[in-house]
């Protein structure tokens, strides 16, 4: 009885499921026609208990899209093919019901039982319920791996449904109730213990599980309070016993402590003792420091009249010393005049010194003219004497042009020569140039191909030993030889290495690759049978696969996101290629991005490719030989290990003939460069000759033409000369003028010197007077200042014999209040409190000197240091055990009296819990031994325990015999085979059937082991048993059936078909089709 169900897990949209049931009239018909119900419709109860289930509905869970169930109130058998989505329609009760995903032991978060690529699922339960049906919906959220809950429409939270489903007493975690598919072994492993407990959560009464974990917490406290009363009784021995071995210790303590007491008075006295003695002192020291006080006050009035005197001639110095400063800056002021005026004379006199050096320079100017005008006539005429004398200048014309056209000749050969040299030069250094940057380049390749082979040594060391051998004998193999896949591999891009890497294996990358073989035979007789190396080899066939095209084209796959066949993404020789596509398919195989994997279900379904990468996961696709089904895997990439190292082998061979090449080049650029240099050198020593030759010519033809320029150029400089005149008398008339003026101005400059220096010694005799009488002024208060000192002498020396006096007064007062203190703090007194009298009374029978006091003190500590070997930690533990004693016999008779108690709350318990157990226990093993001994079997059921008194100890024991050559054995998960565990725990689930007090039972495909002789005969007993009135519901879950079983009316059989001839779930309404059917039934008669 249900509506269509939704399709198949697989991406094929042709593909649907359903559940139909075999007796529709006995069901209840579906009540929507819509995957969402706003209402629950009143349900015919039947032979419904309560807490059965009357309807489940799912919506995008597991492999359903929408499929309602509505199952009958008996036995209900639930039949498909293996995948169909039995199981499902387990977990949804057991998810519907508020139980957790561990208990089907499929998955572990409640989001993984959601359909794939959905993000939201639904399970929906009807329980029946006298007052009203109970609809129970969990909407889970796949994103938040969460769960929403619904009562009869309304939000709840997990723990109300949790107490609904209690309440009709449903336990979807106990094995003996509910019993999914991955769970039916785990019956067997149950220990006696947790079977007992099962089995009174599923059939005992309600208080029965309670009492039993009642009498276990009792049992646990009784074991503690034994415990407990027997360690305080032996601790309390022990402790009476230690008192009694201290008490003389304790006696001989005291005596000692009598002694200490008298000590500690002497002590407490002693410092009020030593208070007063300070204290009689203290007032001595005070008298007399009162009557020098009184001695210094008298000094300091004497004082007075003295001070006041030396204050009134310091006011008079002051006042002297102030005209005095006034004095000197009058002198100062006319000092600076006098001093202003001696520079102005002394400036005029440097101006009439200028002057007459002035004079004195354009004398010797014109002196030195006349001379110069003198030598350079004589040397006219000395160079007119050596033109006279000169011979006439030769024809030497043509013979200079005829050495420069020789020259002009040379230069254009060393111009073309060293033009020659620059760019043999420059080709050289280019080809230096293109040396240095091939060499780099061949280093780049080394280190990266030695980090490939570091990477090759490391993991594989014998395939890496392989490779030396192999490097130093190519001479050996008539083909080519390929080195290990992994170092001929050149990725294009690094990034990509993830998907070659997770493609070929660890093995084949390892491998090397022969095109002969013969080639491979000779390789591995050396490398394995010689060397005893490990090492793989492959061989590259014969037609090559390298250059084969795909079957489908790039663009093609462009719109899912593949951007590249795994054979474009890297370079590798031809037979390498050629291997790899023949085994690997590489050509075939595309690399997609994270596009891909958004859109892979379309990916799936429209290109039909067998292997495909996305960016982080590997998709491998195989078509169901039975169902025509497309099944899909995915993995994650593993990180690159080896291929992220690009190293292009062709491209280095290539660059080291492109090496000697330029070698060979260079060679012949530096045998032309030395000829050049020769051929340069011969120029450069020929042209040196000619221009010689030329200068000697140049220099005769020129002589004649120089001399008559240096006469002119003389002749010229006399002229200038001689123009340069300067009139020495004017000069010195105005020379003299201007002294005399300079002279009138310094008279006048002169004369107001004069007038300034009397003002100046005037003001000098007037501050000399004032000295004066400030000396006057100092003396008499110098003499003042030295009696003053006198007396604040002896005021000093009074003073300093009042401090010492108040210091010693002060530190007898400060010694004084210490030893108050101290003997307050040794009478344990505060500062305002008075000496008590018990004080008062011992202090009256003691010493009263310092002396007796210490003699009785020695004396009293002499008698007590008698007393050795006593701790006072003895006397206080002593006292502790004395106390501890009194309370530990209170307690342990408080712990006796509630030990009673609890035993007396065993008896009573044990009482209600154990004999209505043991009568249950007797039942079930009635009902047991019957099944088996109808199957010729025997069986048997007890209460097991090894200790009447642990009750967390006792379990049910199963024991079972299937042959009766042996005896009867437990049932563990190790003696019996798989088919009769499988019988036994039907069996022994029937044998509750009838006891049961919960409203339904599930048990999945537990038939899976069974022979067919135990199967029909199991299956007989539980249509037997499930369809009798007033038992509990009952599910069972079976992917096959026997041939010609009984059946029972009461029975309901849901069928659940896959394939891809289904009805769409839209199409499917059950409502009609019963209704169809109810027409052909009474149609059936009239026929």
């Amino acid at each position: 009885m249900a509506t269509p169900s939704g399709r198949a897990a697989t991406p094929n949209p042709q593909t649907s499921k359903r559940v139909f049931p075999k007796d529709a009239a006995s069901e209840v018909p579906s009540k929507r026609k819509n995957p969402n119900p706003t209402s629950t419709l009143p349900r015919p109860s039947g032979s419904f208990v309560e807490g059965s289930i009357v309807r489940i509905a799912m919506e995008n869970f597991l492999t359903y899209d929408i499929c309602e169930v509505s199952p009958g109130p008996h036995l209900n058998m639930i039949i498909g093919a293996n995948g169909t989505g039995k199981s499902s329609i387990v977990c949804a009760i057991c998810l519907g019901l508020a139980g957790k995903p561990a208990f089907m032991g499929r998955a572990d978060k409640v989001g993984f039982f959601v359909k794939r690529g959905c993000s939201k699922g639904v399970v929906e339960i009807e329980l029946f319920r006298i007052s009203g049906n109970l609809v129970i919906t969990r909407e889970i959220d796949v994103i938040k791996n969460q769960s929403f809950w619904f009562i009869n429409k309304k939000p709840v939270t997990q723990k109300i449904v949790e107490e609904q489903v209690a309440a009709l007493n449903i336990q979807v975690g106990n094995l003996c109730q509910f019993l999914p598919q991955d769970k039916v072994g785990e019956f067997a492993k149950l220990s006696k213990i947790e079977l007992l407990e099962a089995t009174e959560k599923s059939i005992g009464p309600p208080e029965m599980h309670r009492y039993h974990c009642e009498l276990k917490n009792f049992r646990e406290k009784e074991k503690q309070l034994e415990t407990s009363c027997k360690e305080k009784t032996e601790y309390l021995e022990k402790m009476v016993q230690r008192n009694e071995r201290y008490k003389q210790d304790v006696e001989r303590y005291y005596e000692r402590k009598r002694h200490l007491d008298l000590i500690e008075m002497l002590e407490a006295k002693r410092p009020w003792v030593e208070y007063e003695n300070v204290r009689q002192e203290y007032e001595g020291v005070k008298l007399i420091r009162d009557r020098v006080k009184e001695e210094v006050r008298k000094l300091k009035e004497g004082q007075i009249p003295m001070t006041r005197r030396i204050e009134e001639i310091e006011r008079q110095r002051r006042t002297l010393e102030t005209r005095i400063k006034e004095k000197a800056n009058d002198i100062k002021e006319a000092s600076q005049k006098c001093k202003q005026r001696q520079d102005l004379i002394e400036r005029k006199d440097r101006h009439i010194k200028e002057l007459q050096q002035a004079l004195t320079v354009k004398q010797n100017e014109e002196h030195d003219r006349q001379k110069r005008i003198s030598n350079t006539r004589r040397m006219i005429e000395d160079l007119q004497n050596e033109l006279r004398t000169a011979e006439n200048c030769e024809n030497l014309q043509p013979q200079i042009d005829a050495i420069t056209s020789d020259l002009r000749r040379v230069q254009e050969e060393k111009g073309m020569c060293e033009g020659e040299i620059i760019d043999k030069q420059r080709e050289k250094e280019m080809l230096e140039k293109q040396k240095r940057s091939v060499g780099d380049h061949i280093i780049r390749f080394d280190n990266l191909m030695n980090q490939k082979e570091d990477k090759l040594r490391q993991r594989y060391r014998d395939t890496y030993d392989a490779v030396l051998w192999l490097r130093n004998n190519r001479d050996r193999f008539k083909q080519r030889v390929c080195e290990p896949i992994m170092l001929t591999i050149n990725m294009k891009d690094n990034k990509n290495a993830k998907y070659v890497e997770n493609h070929i294996s660890s093995n084949d990358l390892r491998a090397f690759v022969f095109e002969s073989q013969e080639d491979m035979e000779i390789f591995l007789r050396e490398v394995r049978d010689n060397k005893k190396l490990r090492v793989n080899a492959v061989i590259a066939p014969k037609i090559s696969y390298a250059d084969k095209a795909p079957a489908r084209s790039l663009n093609e796959l462009k719109q899912y996101g593949f951007f590249s066949y795994l054979r474009e993404l890297f370079d590798a020789p031809d037979p390498v290629m050629s291997y790899l596509c023949c085994q690997y398919h590489i050509h075939e195989v595309p690399v997609g991005t994270e596009r891909t994997r958004e859109r892979i279900e379309r990916v799936i379904q429209e290109t039909r490719l067998k292997q495909i990468y996305t960016a982080e996961e590997k998709y491998v696709l195989k078509t169901s030989f039975y169902s025509n089904k497309v099944i899909s895997s995915n993995t994650s990439l593993k990180v690159a290990q080896f291929l992220t190292v690009t190293v292009d082998l062709e491209q280095r061979r290539r660059l080291e003939e492109q090496l000697k090449e330029i070698n060979r080049e260079l060679e012949a650029v530096e045998s032309g460069l030395v000829a050049l240099r020769d051929t340069n050198k011969h120029l450069e020593l020929k042209d040196n000759e000619l221009r010689l030759k030329k200068k000697e010519l140049l220099e005769r033809k020129t002589k004649k033409r120089q001399l008559e320029q240096k006469i002119s150029s003389k002749l010229g400089s006399i002229r200038l000369m001689e123009q340069d005149t300067c009139n020495l008398e004017e000069e010195e008339r105005k020379a003299s003028t201007k002294i005399k003026e300079i002279n009138v101005q310094k008279a006048k400059l002169v004369t107001e010197l004069t007038s300034l220096v009397k003002i100046c010694t005037s003001l000098h005799i007037q501050k000399v007077d004032l000295i004066l009488q400030n000396t006057t002024v100092i003396s008499e208060k110098n003499k003042l200042e030295a009696d003053y000192m006198a007396s604040s002498s002896q005021l000093r020396l009074t003073e300093q014999q009042f401090i010492e006096l108040d210091d010693n007064r002060q530190r007898l007062l400060q010694k004084c209040k210490e030893l108050m203190k101290r003997a307050r703090q040794v009478c344990n007194l505060s500062a305002d409190q008075a000496v008590p009298q018990e004080f008062q009374t011992a202090f009256q029978d003691l010493p009263n000197t310092l002396d007796e006091i210490d003699a009785l003190l020695t004396e009293e500590r002499s008698r007590a240091s008698c007393f050795t070997g006593l701790n006072p930690t003895v006397v206080e533990e002593y006292t502790k055990r004395e106390i501890e004693i009194q309370q530990l016999t209170e307690e342990l008779k408080g712990k006796k009296v509630e030990l009673d108690e609890y035993r007396e709350n065993i008896s009573q318990v044990k009482e209600r819990w154990l004999n209505p157990l043991k009568e249950l226990v007797e039942k079930i093993n009635e009902k047991f031994s019957n099944f088996f001994s109808s199957m010729q079997c025997a069986g048997e059921v007890d209460l097991h325990t090894e200790n009447e008194e642990d009750y967390d100890k006792y379990g049910i024991r199963i024991r079972v015999k299937f042959r009766s050559s042996t005896q009867l054995h437990e049932l563990t998960p190790h003696h019996q085979s798989g088919g009769e565990r499988s019988v036994s725990t039907m069996l022994y689930l029937m044998a509750l059937q009838e006891l049961n007090r919960c409203p339904f039972r599930v048990v999945d495909e537990i038939n899976q082991g069974m022979d067919p002789i135990n199967e029909r005969r199991v299956f007989e007993m539980v249509v037997n048993t499930a369809c009798k009135e007033n038992t509990s519901q009952y599910f069972f879950i079976t992917p096959k059936l026997l041939q010609n079983l009984p059946y029972s009316e009461k029975m309901t059989v849901l069928f659940v078909y896959n394939g891809p001839h289904m009805l769409e779930p839209n199409r499917w309404n059950l409502k009609a089709f019963q209704r169809r059917r109810r027409r052909i039934t009474f149609t059936q008669p009239s026929q």
